[in-house]
C-alpha cells in the first residue's frame, strides 16, 4: 500500500515567492510571453481592500507565472511563439486540437485582465491628501489586521469615496439605461458568482453593434471575445445537457468544419454575438479562497466591486479601435 506523503516546505512563505520568481524569471528571459507588471500595486504586493500579501500572492503571482511559463513550453518553436496571449486564443478557439493551448492562452488573458481594472485604494487616498495614506492600527503590530478589518478601516479612516461615486458620468448612464441601476448591475455580478457552480469569468460587456451592456458567463478559461463564440464555453456542464440539436445543424452545413461553410470562412459563430469586454469578475477559487476562506465568494465579490477602477472600465466602453476586440 501506498503512503501519501505530506511535503512542508522547509522555508518561509517570502522566500519560496522569492525563489520561484527568481527561477521563472530565468526561463522566461528567452521567452516572449511574460507575466504582466501590475504597476499599481507594485508598491504593495496585495490589492488593499481585497487581497492579502499572501492572497495576491496565490492569485497573481504564483498562478500567472505557472500558466505563462506553462505557455512558453507550448508555443516554443511554433509560429504562436511571437504572439501575444490574445491573437492566440483567438486563432485557436477553433481547433479542438489546441484546446490545451487555447485555454493556457485565455486563462492568461482572462486574469491578466481582471486584475487590470482593479484600483489601488491606497493610491486613491494619497490623491485627496497630502501623505502617503495611513495602514490600519493593530493592537499588535506584528501580525497583519484580518482583511475585513482592513476593508472597513480603509473605508471609515480614509475616508474613501464609495465605488459607485467613481463611476464616469457617461458610463453610469449607460449602465442605468441597460441595468435600471448601479445596484442592480451590482447584484447581478453578486447572484452570478454565487450561482456559478464551478470556476470561470463574469463579463461586463458590450454588444458592438447595438451597444447594449449585457453579463456574459465564461466558464474555466473561457473568452469573451467573438473569435470564441465557437465554443460553448457559457454553458455550466454541471447543470445543463447540450444542445445537440443547434450543433447538427451547424456542422450539417460545414463542408470544412467549424467556421468554413461552402468554402466561405464565417469569422462568427452560429448564434455568436460581437461584443467588447469591459469588466470582467473571476470566480476562480485561487483569487479567494486564501483570504475568505471556503464560503467566502459573496464576501469577496462585495469586496471586488469597492475596488473596481471605473475610469479603466470607462476606457473599454469607448475604445479607439473596435477590430481590437473581434
Amino acid at each position: 500500500m501506498f503512503r501519501p506523503r505530506l511535503r512542508i516546505p522547509s522555508q518561509p512563505a517570502g522566500a519560496l515567492l522569492r525563489q520561484t520568481t527568481r527561477q521563472t524569471s530565468i526561463r522566461q528571459r528567452r521567452a516572449l510571453h511574460m507575466v504582466p507588471v501590475l504597476d499599481q500595486f507594485s508598491r504593495d504586493n496585495a490589492v488593499p481592500g481585497l487581497l492579502s500579501p499572501a492572497g495576491f500572492a496565490t492569485a497573481w503571482t504564483y498562478n500567472m507565472f505557472e500558466i505563462v511559463d506553462r505557455l512558453n513550453q507550448m508555443t516554443a518553436g511554433t509560429s504562436y511563439e511571437n504572439q501575444d496571449t490574445l491573437t492566440i486564443l483567438k486563432h485557436t478557439a477553433r481547433d479542438s486540437s489546441q484546446a490545451a493551448l487555447f485555454n493556457y492562452a485565455s486563462m492568461a488573458h482572462n486574469n491578466a485582465f481582471f486584475f487590470r481594472q482593479l484600483v489601488n485604494l491606497n493610491s486613491l487616498y494619497e490623491k485627496q491628501t497630502v501623505g502617503p495614506a495611513e495602514p490600519p492600527a493593530t493592537a499588535d503590530e506584528s501580525q497583519p489586521p484580518p482583511l475585513q478589518q482592513q476593508q472597513d478601516q480603509y473605508q471609515n479612516q480614509n475616508q474613501l469615496p464609495s465605488s459607485d461615486s467613481r463611476i464616469p458620468p457617461r458610463l453610469k448612464t449607460e449602465i442605468e439605461t441597460h441595468f435600471s441601476s448601479v445596484e442592480t448591475l451590482r447584484l447581478e455580478f453578486y447572484n452570478t458568482a454565487l450561482a456559478m457552480f464551478g470556476p470561470g469569468f463574469i463579463w461586463l460587456v458590450k454588444n458592438a453593434n447595438t451597444t447594449d451592456l449585457r453579463i456574459l458567463v465564461t466558464y474555466l478559461a473561457g473568452s469573451p471575445y467573438t473569435a470564441a463564440h465557437w465554443r460553448r464555453q457559457s454553458i455550466d456542464f454541471n447543470t445543463s445537457s447540450g444542445d445537440a440539436e443547434q450543433a447538427n445543424q451547424f456542422f450539417e452545413r460545414s463542408s470544412t468544419g467549424a467556421g468554413n461553410s461552402g468554402g466561405r470562412f464565417e469569422p462568427q459563430a452560429p448564434g455568436g454575438t460581437d461584443v467588447i469586454p469591459l469588466l470582467c469578475l473571476s470566480t476562480w477559487e485561487h483569487a479567494w479562497l486564501t483570504d475568505y476562506g471556503i464560503g467566502g465568494k459573496g464576501q469577496f465579490v462585495g469586496a471586488w466591486w469597492d475596488t473596481i477602477d471605473w475610469d479603466k472600465v470607462e476606457a473599454m466602453a469607448n475604445p479607439r479601435r473596435r477590430d481590437q476586440f473581434k
